[in-house]
């Protein structure tokens, strides 16, 4: 496993235990379901189910040619958990009335969904018929004779 590999795991572990005791403290202060619920559920669907996901992808899906993507990865990495941070730390003070962090939650919205695009375009570089594999390799051969 490779080191953007291990932060993808590690960092949606993380989230998996804040979004339980969000959950838990629900339960012993209801008052904080209000402005942290939407943090909760995004916490859970983006901070561990995304992020395990696609540091798991990244770790398992095939690379032909031996393709390299560390610098994708990070990048991924880098989108993902700093919209996802932003979020995650301004949305309950929204929710309470700030209206003045509306567009810095915009830029997290925006900072999450280049990390998909990102993601996307290395998973489409990865994902290759068997077909073109063979042919990838043929032409590799033909370029070492």
């Amino acid at each position: 496993m490779g080191f953007w590999h291990f932060l993808f795991v590690r960092a949606a572990l993380l989230y998996l235990v804040y979004a339980a005791l969000l959950g838990t403290l629900f339960y012993l202060f209801p008052s904080l379901v209000g402005p942290f619920r939407p943090s909760h559920v995004h916490a859970g669907l983006v901070g561990f189910f995304l992020q395990m996901v696609m540091g798991v992808a990244y770790w398992m899906m095939p690379r032909p040619g031996g393709l390299r993507q560390e610098g994708l990865e990070g990048l991924t990495f880098a989108l993902l958990n700093a919209g996802l941070l932003l979020r995650l730390s301004l949305e309950p003070f929204y929710l309470s009335g700030h209206e003045g962090l509306r567009p810095w939650l915009g830029l997290s919205g925006a900072l999450q969904l280049l990390a998909t695009l990102v993601f996307a375009f290395a998973m489409h570089q990865r994902v290759v018929t068997a077909d073109m594999l063979r042919k990838m390799r043929e032409a590799r051969e033909r370029r070492g004779r």
